[in-house]
């Protein structure tokens, strides 16, 4: 059985691939700029997760309104590492916080916001495990689009062929064009900060 937190990823030595979901208004000019563009807001807090399947049952396989094109960002893990060492949980935690005054004083001052949601199947279905959800506010958006990515890929294309498998009955098939994805080394540092297990 998988650790209860544990960060998954499809990574290499020097970079990490996180997921999004965006409505083809903002997807469509970020593809063919190969950066982010207009209307893409610096001004608001930005989801990125390294699961791919959490995301396709966030979007139901882009199918969901505004969802429809699933981006594939390749960043540094210099970038990924500097936003989990900025990182606070979402929700207090006694294990982690000790005291919830300290946890409400970190969450405010937080730059980066950390929740764990419950891993999924290809089926959809919800796993006992978690998966890393980061969010990052203005103040570090024009780091994570102007310093840390390194590539963006449109998924969309592969995500329908792989929903086309599934739904076909051909589970094997569509399992296999899964992106990889592998335990992510982190320091002890990030595992007492973010509440993970080893």
């Amino acid at each position: 059985m998988a650790p209860y937190r544990q960060i998954r990823a499809d990574y290499n030595r020097d970079s990490i691939v996180v997921y999004q979901a965006y409505h083809k208004e903002i997807a469509e000019p970020t593809i063919k700029a190969g950066r982010f563009v207009e209307p893409f807001s610096w001004g608001r807090m930005t989801w990125i997760k390294p699961s791919y399947l959490w995301l396709m049952a966030r979007s139901n396989w882009g199918t969901k309104s505004r969802q429809e094109h699933i981006l594939a960002i390749r960043i540094k893990r210099n970038g990924w590492e500097r936003a989990l060492s900025l990182g606070v949980l979402t929700s207090f935690e006694s294990k982690t916080h000790k005291q919830e005054s300290n946890w409400r004083s970190q969450f405010e001052d937080a730059t980066v916001h950390v929740q764990w949601d419950p891993e999924r199947t290809i089926h959809g279905k919800k796993l006992e495990h978690r998966s890393i959800q980061v969010g990052l506010s203005r103040d570090v958006i024009r780091e994570f689009t102007e310093d840390w990515i390194m590539e963006i890929s449109d998924f969309t294309s592969r995500t329908r062929k792989i929903r086309s498998l599934y739904l076909a009955g051909n589970h094997k098939r569509a399992k296999d064009q899964l992106p990889p994805e592998r335990v992510y080394p982190v320091s002890d540092a990030i595992v007492r900060q973010l509440g993970m297990d080893r």
